[in-house]
């Protein structure tokens, strides 16, 4: 902050200054008074706090010199310029604002001026008349009193002066003396250019020893060189001797200028190498004195401290086999949780001893004797649970024991169970072979009887179609003869009575036919047959309803393979494999009377056979099964697997127009020599991919 910001504070600060004499007025009796101006000196940094809060006595005292020496600039500017005789307007002005409040140490300034002046001027008039050619000017005193001598400060003085060094070479034997620069000047001029331009002191030490002058008769100093009595003569003689001899004074001085140069850089060399030597010695001396001091330290601080952590460091081997006894309990959740515990401890406690510098040695071996007997206490306690559990381990080692006999009982008792039911299973496979082989004889023996009612009914029909020409014969013949008798009866206004049509023998059939069937369920709707499915007792409506349901699907699938476009090959609706399809398109050729012998309506019987839904060729290796479970003579579930599909499982009443429409005898499933499965089988299949177990329609409503 300078001078010329918040000028008030520095007002302030001036005559504050000015009122305490004591640290400006050198006539002032308190002016050499400590205490005083130390009291004054407080008064001026509490108002320097004011601005400043960190001021102290050095910065008030920088501030007041600062202030002084500025108006000391000033009052000399001025002074000068009177002593120069310029008139009074070519006085300059004062520039600082402040020196007229600092007018008050003008007299102080002027005082001290005249003092010099006079002192250097008698000392200049001394000198010219002595003819000396130095002059030490000695303060005696520091509080400048006269007639009062301090010997200290004075040789102080002389020996910074450098007297003490004068009267060592007088005392020597060297009163001559002159200074580099003047010998240089002196006989320069008789020496060539490249002499010349040697700097002084080289100068003369080249010319000196070149000489052939003896060690003794001269010393060199720092900027002159001292001669002994009649030695400077002699070689002021041999300077200004003939030009022959200042030749060979030449040559000399060029000689030993090489000499010494090759010799002062061969002592540069090895003062270079002795000082790097040096430095490399002292670095090791003082890194092995560090080292030394700085262990003992370290030691003396931190060795108990260090035996205490490495005996703590110890009690981790307790720990370890803390946990391998841990390790071997069953219940060791909180065992390890008091061992962690004492691991945190441990770990709290080393650290707390690293940190805490004002830890003594008691308080650490406290801790540690502490730690001790914790981990002692926590392996008696564990080695206690150890052997208690040991105990019960012999006890359920027993009980496993019995538990083992009567589990291998068991394997064993479920080992003849399964041999059982492999049996069972061979048995009812043989009967399904036998059942098929029956079937399939049964069959031969339905086709031959087939054949012998297809040729019956070819005649009957042939015999119907007789019948039937004759009854058309006989109703032309009734309309002639009734439009005849309408004729005459017209003609002689007589009546004609009607006579009832006739009957066909196939009208007189079907209706017999109708008059068995005790249900007449072509008129129902698809969700009254669908709610009679899912809710009736009624066996024969149940079984009569699912007649009629699969007669309406067959219809529809076949008008909708009859209304496809013909150019159009897809395999994604077949419900069934064509195998099956085939079959039943052959069974649908035979007669419609023929009846159904071996078939039970009730059973329940399941088949699987291979499926090959899309006939591509890329696809020719990949091949399905096909999986049907018939309650009955119809689907009740149904489970296609593809390799590279996810499984598809449908079920009756939900998604009948994707699943087979056929009954059992249309698929000639029970004629296919292993097609037949059993039930664990295909519930096995079934359970695999998420299927639901299967609740007869019979037995819904129960559920």
């Amino acid at each position: 902050m300078s001078f010329e910001d918040n000028k008030s504070f520095w007002e302030e600060f001036i005559q504050l200054y000015q009122e305490n004499h004591c640290l400006w007025d050198i006539k002032c009796k308190d002016y050499r008074n400590k205490q005083k101006k130390n009291a004054a000196y407080e008064n001026l940094i509490n108002k320097s706090k004011e601005m400043f809060p960190d001021a102290n006595k050095k910065f008030v005292i920088k501030k007041i010199s600062s202030l002084r020496s500025s108006f000391r600039c000033q009052i000399r500017r001025i002074n000068s310029s009177k002593r120069s005789g310029v008139g009074t307007e070519d006085v300059p002005e004062p520039t600082l604002w402040y020196f007229d409040l600092l007018s008050f140490l003008m007299d102080q300034e002027e005082s001290r001026a005249a003092v010099s002046s006079i002192e250097g001027n008698n000392l200049d008039d001394q000198s010219q008349a002595s003819g000396t050619n130095f002059i030490r000017c000695i303060k005696p005193n520091n509080k400048m009193v006269d007639h009062q001598f301090d010997g200290s400060l004075s040789l102080m003085q002389l020996k910074c002066s450098g007297m003490i060094s004068v009267l060592e070479l007088m005392e020597y034997g060297y009163p001559s003396r002159t200074s580099f620069a003047d010998l240089h000047s002196m006989y320069k001029d008789y020496l060539p250019k490249e002499l010349k331009q040697l700097n002084p002191k080289t100068f003369c030490e080249a010319m000196l020893h070149s000489l052939k002058l003896q060690e003794k008769d001269f010393k060199f100093g720092i900027t002159k060189v001292f001669f002994r009595p009649g030695k400077f003569a002699e070689f002021d003689r041999i300077m200004k001797s003939d030009p022959e001899n200042l030749k060979s004074v030449v040559a000399a001085i060029k000689k030993w200028l090489i000499k010494s140069r090759w010799i002062k850089s061969q002592f540069c060399v090895l003062t270079i190498i002795k000082m790097k030597n040096k430095i490399a010695y002292r670095r090791k001396a003082l890194i092995i004195m560090q080292k030394t001091v700085r262990g003992y330290l370290v030691r003396r601080k931190y060795g108990p401290r260090i035996t205490i952590l490495r005996n703590i460091r110890t009690l981790d081997s307790s720990l370890k086999k803390l946990e391998e006894i841990a390790s071997q309990l069953k219940q060791k959740a909180s065992v390890v949780n008091e061992i962690d515990g004492l691991k945190s401890k441990m770990a709290s406690t080393m650290e707390k001893i690293k940190l805490d510098d004002k830890m003594d040695r008691k308080a650490v071996e406290s801790m540690y004797a502490e730690l001790v007997a914790q981990v002692n206490q926590q392996m008696a306690s564990l080695q206690k649970k150890l052997q208690e559990e040991k105990i019960a381990e012999e006890q359920e080692r027993l009980r496993k024991i019995r538990e083992e006999m009567e589990r291998q009982k068991k394997l064993k008792e479920e080992e003849e169970r399964k041999l059982r039911d492999e049996e069972e299973h061979r048995k009812m496979k043989v009967e399904m072979e036998a059942r098929r082989k029956a079937e399939e004889l049964e069959r031969k023996k339905q086709e031959a009887a087939d054949r012998l009612l297809a040729e019956e009914l070819h005649k009957q029909q042939e015999k119907l179609e007789q019948d039937e020409r004759k009854y058309q014969e006989q109703l032309e013949q009734e309309r002639q003869d009734r439009e005849l008798a309408l004729r005459l009866a017209q003609e002689t206004n007589g009546q004609v009575e009607e006579s009832p049509p006739l009957i066909r023998k196939s009208d007189a059939s079907r209706k017999d036919v109708n008059a068995k069937n005790k249900y007449d369920l072509s008129k129902w709707k698809y969700s009254e047959l669908r709610d009679t499915i899912n809710t009736s007792c009624d066996i024969e409506l149940l079984e009569a309803c699912r007649h009629e349901f699969h007669r309406r699907l067959k219809v529809y699938h076949a008008w909708k393979a009859k209304n496809r476009k013909r150019t159009v090959t897809t395999y994604e609706d077949e419900r069934a494999p064509r195998s099956v399809l085939e079959s039943a398109a052959r069974s649908a050729q035979r007669t419609a009377q023929q009846k159904v012998a071996v078939l039970d309506n009730n059973g329940q019987r399941y088949f699987r056979i291979p499926f090959q839904r899309n006939n591509n060729c890329v696809d020719q290796g990949k091949r399905g099964w096909w999986y049907a479970h018939f309650d009955g003579q119809y689907v009740a579930r149904q489970m296609e697997l593809h390799p590279d599909k996810g499984a598809i499982l449908l079920v009756a009443g939900k998604d009948d127009m994707q699943m087979c429409e056929l009954s059992l005898e249309e698929t000639g499933l029970t004629r296919k020599r292993g097609a037949e499965i059993l039930e664990s089988e295909f519930n096995r299949e079934w359970e695999k991919y998420g299927g639901k177990p299967y609740v007869r329609p019979a037995d819904r409503n129960n559920h």
